[in-house]
């Protein structure tokens, strides 16, 4: 059978990059971060990290993806480079938390984002996380036109709350923003490591162009300038966002906040301007459901042509679309959306990917003769983040032993699931 497939430019991929990245993390986790850490050097040195963390990551992955230059992204990178085991835990990994959970994570967002105008139910989300999902069951093109027009809204939406965020004066008697020393004592304290999982949380998603390689347009050019510029350009926003909210908010309204950009721009606008914030934070969350429903069944239809267990989700469309993998990671995302509180959901999850992502960058160095993008001072830039990641993933454990072992009890499953499937010939 033939398939009918088209390839998408460098821009539509840095657009699902960045679409991926800017979603419910930017918008929600700086309360639980001022819950750990207050001073704004802090908040600061921990979005400048996770940053840099997330560059080092991109241009690992615009290696392994330009070397390997298969669909599935980390599934083929850790198949090829250590076992296939470990790639399939990953594309398990992926299946039940890495792309069903930042789906179920902005639909509960969405709600949370609306309810000042719906109060609280849970119908707009659902609506969302089932229905966008069916918009990139037709074909590639059309899944690139939708997904550019949501990315599109988001980043003018993103840069206009900055400008207005920057041109208007604070409201607050006293705001958030504290520049002082104690920076020092907060760099060493476990909160501020339990801090970063939010930030890396928030940054998830600067691999996204690398699991969809095969449909992006010359991929040993285009895949290195999708993942890197995307990640800059995040990275900016992110920074410049966190100043824009302590500076209109104080910390007494802002720690242990979920409605954190809700709760700065309706003291500057006042309700009314609430609102629309509200509903367009809500709005931009589209864009991120439209990301990860595109890119997650991708890896699990790029295990499901190698094992029987999962043969069924290898299933293509003419146009050459993975229809079933996208079916059964809605029903995934639809199971976690009912179930599960928002910060336990971002924890385990956080944890769990951190985790494999470490072990995709370590994957990278087992890779001795490159033949595409190599990523410059190799190997200096993979052993920075894994002595990094590796700390974090440390304190996280033993500050959040529960939500950690939720995700270990979740790897140890798939390794059961591994043992008892069998590859196809």
């Amino acid at each position: 059978m033939s398939y009918t497939t088209s390839k998408i430019s460098w821009k539509t991929a840095a657009g699902l990059v960045i679409a991926n990245m800017i979603g419910t993390g930017v918008f929600t986790s700086l309360g639980f971060q001022l819950a750990e850490v207050q001073n704004t050097w802090s908040i600061l040195l921990l979005w400048i990290l996770g940053g840099v963390m997330a560059l080092i990551g991109a241009l690992v992955y615009a290696e392994l993806g330009t070397h390997f230059r298969k669909t599935g992204g980390d599934y083929i990178f850790l198949s090829e480079t250590i076992h296939p085991s470990v790639g399939y835990l990953y594309a398990w990994i992926s299946l039940t938390v890495g792309f069903s959970a930042p789906i179920a994570i902005a639909a509960m967002a969405m709600n949370f984002y609306l309810s000042p105008l719906f109060g609280e139910q849970i119908w707009v989300g659902l609506f969302f996380l089932l229905a966008v999902p069916l918009a990139h069951i037709f074909s590639i093109s059309r899944s690139a036109w939708i997904h550019d027009l949501l990315t599109l809204v988001k980043i003018l939406f993103v840069l206009a709350l900055i400008a207005l965020g920057v041109l208007f004066s604070s409201q607050v008697e006293s705001s958030s923003l504290l520049f002082s020393d104690s920076w020092k004592g907060e760099f060493l304290e476990p909160g501020f490591a339990v801090s970063l999982i939010y930030v890396f949380y928030a940054y998830t998603g600067w691999n996204s162009a690398a699991y969809i390689t095969e449909e992006v347009d010359q991929p040993a050019k285009n895949l290195p300038k999708a993942l890197i510029w995307a990640t800059m350009f995040v990275m900016g926003v992110y920074i410049l966002l966190q100043l824009v909210l302590l500076k209109h908010a104080s910390l007494g309204q802002l720690t242990g906040q979920v409605q954190v950009a809700d709760i700065a721009f309706g003291n500057l606008f006042g309700g009314k301007g609430a609102l629309w914030v509200s509903f367009f934070i809500a709005i931009q969350l589209i864009a991120t459901i439209s990301g990860y429903s595109w890119v997650g069944p991708r890896i699990t239809y790029a295990m499901a042509r190698d094992f029987r267990l999962w043969k069924p989700l290898s299933h293509l469309n003419p146009q050459g679309i993975p229809v079933r993998a996208i079916f059964l990671n809605t029903a995934i995302s639809l199971l976690l959306f009912l179930s599960g509180s928002f910060e336990q959901v971002m924890i385990y999850a956080g944890f769990i990917l951190q985790l494999m992502g470490t072990i995709t960058v370590y994957s990278s160095l087992k890779i001795k003769k490159e033949n595409g993008f190599k990523t410059p001072f190799k190997p200096i830039p993979q052993y920075i983040y894994l002595i990094f990641s590796t700390s974090v993933l440390i304190y996280l454990f033993w500050s959040r032993p529960w939500e950690s072992l939720a995700g270990i009890g979740i790897l140890v499953l798939g390794l059961l699931i591994f043992l008892a499937d069998k590859r196809t010939s």
